[in-house]
């Protein structure tokens, strides 16, 4: 799945750095989280003349026990004071590695095929021109979430079977959308018990990278309810055909047909016999549902109630243009010296005043007396959220 990556953290170098840029084999995750983490993407690609790697070959490669080289920027600070590191681990030598995917698992997706007149390249494949192929995704009566569609067993602490290891629902995954039969999941798991055999970095041809996960969800028969959910078959599970040689976001339906269809590997489409070929590989789904089925018979796998389970309605918004907002001005208007509505109470700056401005009452409530304030100025670059404002005497 696309939305993927891995959430690590690498330690502290001496001296120490905080990281704002990191590469991972040429790779850029994002640094914005703190000194020593960052969220590798599995689509991220590595730049130049390297295309065909990316995040998801960096996850394969570490949990394949290879080394990874990181190069690591800063611009330094006093608590932070390296500007630079340039060196190498494996999976074994991080503090942590987790898996933390966004949205996988679909509860259904489109099949696509192509109108056009010429071959196009999508996340889906190959496309052929004029209708000449299709190509789909989904284990159907495998998959899991069309086997609870009333999310009745999964849900926020759910335990799963992920990339080979134990993994856990986080709740429902982006772009969750139950009343078009797109429910999603947000998954995690520690890298380090998964299995490069259910975790493999793709590369697309003239679309990118991705990665294939393989995940497992077992589904406890509650009831007569739960049982005759969990019977699902193919014959009645359908999903759409698309057109994805239309540059719109909402693609016109060509077609509609059952995972029983899709799994025959012909379809009739537009008045002929078409291939059907999956992108996700049906013999691996069933060896994680044998996999899974295993570590549960020999006592490795305990099953878990949702603490939450995932909703049945969710709003999915589509990104609109609209005219960009004024950018707001700065007040030229006297703050004062202590903005009240921007303060939390932290007490950071009583610590620093010399004139005793700032103080707690015996009640624990805050408390300013800008008649102390001796204008020295050494809180003038103090406040991390600006709530200061001092008139300084030079």
């Amino acid at each position: 799945m696309c939305s993927s990556g891995l959430l690590l953290n690498f330690g502290h170098a001496d001296p120490p750095i905080r990281m704002t840029r990191v590469l991972l084999n040429g790779v850029e995750a994002h640094a914005g989280l703190a000194a020593v983490d960052a969220y590798l993407g599995a689509t991220q690609e590595a730049p130049g003349k390297n295309p065909v790697y990316g995040g998801a070959h960096v996850i394969e490669d570490l949990l394949l026990g290879r080394r990874i080289t990181l190069e690591a920027f800063s611009q330094g600070t006093d608590c932070y004071p390296r500007k630079e590191i340039i060196t190498s681990f494996t999976l074994e030598e991080l503090n942590q590695a987790i898996l933390l995917n966004p949205r996988n698992s679909y509860q259904c997706y489109n099949a696509a095929v192509n109108g056009s007149t010429r071959a196009i390249h999508t996340y889906m494949g190959k496309l052929l021109p004029s209708f000449a192929n299709l190509t789909y995704s989904g284990a159907g009566e495998l998959s899991p979430l069309p086997n609870d569609p009333g999310y009745r067993t999964i849900g926020l602490g759910t335990r799963i079977f992920l990339g080979g290891g134990i993994g856990y629902v986080l709740g429902p995954g982006t772009q969750h959308n139950p009343a078009s039969r797109f429910g999603t999941l947000m998954v995690k798991g520690e890298l380090r018990g998964m299995n490069s055999r259910f975790l493999r970095a793709a590369f697309f041809p003239g679309y990118g990278v991705s990665l294939f996960v393989g995940i497992g969800i077992p589904i406890p028969i509650l009831d007569a309810e739960m049982a005759q959910a969990t019977g699902i078959s193919d014959d009645e599970l359908f999903t759409d055909a698309i057109d994805y040689s239309s540059p719109r976001r909402d693609k016109p339906v060509v077609g509609r047909f059952s995972y029983r269809e899709l799994k025959s590997g012909r379809v009739k489409l537009k008045g002929k016999t078409v291939p059907a070929s999956s992108m996700s590989s049906l013999p691996m789904a069933r060896e994680v549902a044998q996999s899974l089925k295993k570590l549960i018979s020999q006592g490795g796998f305990l099953l878990t109630s949702p603490v939450e389970t995932l909703p049945t309605s969710s709003p999915t918004l589509s990104l609109q243009e609209r005219p960009l907002p004024e950018g707001s001005r700065q007040s030229t208007t006297a703050q004062g010296l202590w903005n009240e509505a921007q303060c939390i109470r932290c007490g950071q700056c009583i610590g620093v005043c010399p004139g005793k401005v700032f103080s707690f009452n015996p009640s624990g409530v805050f408390e300013v007396d800008p008649s102390r304030c001796l204008k020295c100025g050494l809180c003038l670059d103090l406040c991390p959220l600006g709530a200061l404002h001092p008139e300084v005497i030079r």
